[in-house]
């Protein structure tokens, strides 16, 4: 295995020099006895790999790669009384978004008694002047039951803005530190912010929290959202079964998110494992043939009259034409909608093989985008907020926080940005899906 060499260096504005506030928050232990807070310190790593196999190539002395351990210091960057501060939202909607904000809100008002903090209506449009849209006040009360509701108070947006024009905005607003939460498009705008912040000499931090409900962001163990989405996809996939069985030869067909990552799909699959075919972007397929998916489901429906399928989004592009796929806002390619593509071949291939057939055809996407958060990913949410200020605060930019090896870490933006990470076919993952499922090779030779 080939294991790629990144810098884990994370920028900082300036040497922390203020006593962090956290100091004089009384801590007790389990007798009732007072005890310091204990802090953490640059010193404090976790591997970024961590097979044996990776520590075997290491040459001797050298030392392995690794990551900060996110937490709170025992020194700041930021006077908290004078320091104003910024939230904003981008891309797509994602569970668990306003538990975010929520974390974010109550640790810089409470631990270190921020009182500047603003929520950046509609993302990156919120920073230009011409669409007009305002800031919004955040504190305790206003974010006291956010957590209760789906998609962001803050609203969102997909698109690039001017970099120039957004730290023209911070600067003039006087917004020192920046949290933004989003998927890959965010954290390539993040990196290009602060390569102008430091070509402006200017002392403001950006701290990036993923937001890719698909987990598909390098160096993140699983992102927020992601276990409510498998969560929801197995109601989707419950429903297609049971129509399924409910027919002869019933086909039940769940279309899920994932245009270049299958790891809900293969997840959804597992939790349930009512699933017959996942289809991924990762594993490459053919439809038609003497191994193709429509042949493997005609033996299948055979032997036990029923088959649930499941696609990844965007999976089988190599179906489309090239030409006729469309941008979106984001300058992504969006990919060709493989369900009904599946859809229509299956209802053509068995007509003309004269078997009567029941398809349903599923598509949850927007549901499972827009619920609220369910208790893991709640809990998940608070930690990742709560270690962003702590990193933020420090005088840290130019990062993401992460969870990496069960414990939290700060990942340089540069480690991540432009970098997908996807289903590894030889994984225990994969495997574990094939086995469950029965599913066969769908490949012609």
């Amino acid at each position: 295995m080939k294991y790629e060499p990144i810098d884990t260096a994370i920028p900082t504005l300036g040497e922390a020099k203020v006593d962090s506030p956290i100091h004089a928050a009384p801590m007790f232990d389990r007798d009732g006895r007072l005890v310091e807070k204990k802090y953490v310190t640059d010193k404090d790593r976790v591997l970024v790999y961590d097979s044996m196999s990776y520590l075997e190539q290491l040459q001797p002395g050298e030392p392995p790669l690794s990551f900060e351990m996110a937490g709170p210091r025992a020194k700041i960057y930021f006077d908290p009384y004078k320091l104003h501060c910024a939230i904003a939202t981008c891309g797509g909607l994602c569970p668990g978004t306003n538990d975010v904000i929520r974390s974010i809100v109550l640790e810089l008002h409470h631990l270190y008694h921020v009182r500047h903090i603003y929520g950046v209506r509609y993302g990156f449009q919120g920073f230009i002047p011409r669409y007009g849209h305002d800031l919004m006040e955040l504190n305790p009360q206003s974010v006291v039951d956010i957590h209760s509701f789906g998609g962001t108070i803050l609203a969102s947006s997909r698109g690039p803005q001017d970099v120039g024009e957004i730290v023209d905005a911070l600067d003039r607003l006087n917004i020192h530190l920046l949290f933004l939460i989003g998927g890959d498009g965010t954290l390539k705008a993040a990196d290009l912010i602060c390569e102008e912040i430091a070509c402006r000499d200017l002392r403001i931090g950006v701290i990036v929290i993923p937001k890719t409900i698909d987990n598909d962001i390098p160096f993140v163990s699983r992102s927020f959202g992601f276990d409510t989405a498998v969560e929801m996809a197995t109601e989707a996939i419950r429903a297609a079964h049971t129509e399924a069985a409910g027919a002869p030869n019933g086909i039940g067909l769940v279309k899920l998110m994932g245009r270049h990552s299958g790891f809900i799909a293969a997840n959804a699959a597992l939790a349930l494992r009512e699933v017959n075919f996942v289809l991924i972007p990762e594993s490459d397929f053919d439809i038609e043939g003497e191994y193709g998916l429509l042949d493997r489901l005609e033996a299948r429906l055979k032997a036990r009259g029923h088959a649930v399928i499941l696609v990844a989004e965007g999976a089988g592009q190599k179906f489309f034409c090239a030409e006729n796929l469309i941008l979106d806002p984001s300058g992504n390619v969006k990919p060709g909608d493989i369900g009904v593509i599946l859809a229509d071949k299956i209802k053509e291939y068995f007509k003309n093989r004269r078997m009567e057939v029941t398809l349903k055809y599923i598509d949850p996407s927007y549901m499972v985008r827009s619920v609220p958060a369910n208790y893991s990913d709640s809990i998940y949410c608070g930690f990742l907020g709560q270690n962003a200020v702590h990193a933020g605060i420090t005088g840290k930019t130019a990062m993401l926080v992460s969870r990496w090896h069960s414990h939290f870490v700060h990942v340089p933006l540069k480690a991540a940005v432009g970098k997908r990470k996807e289903v590894d076919l030889y994984s225990p993952l994969w495997r574990s899906v094939l086995e469950s499922t029965g599913q066969p090779p769908l490949k012609n030779p």
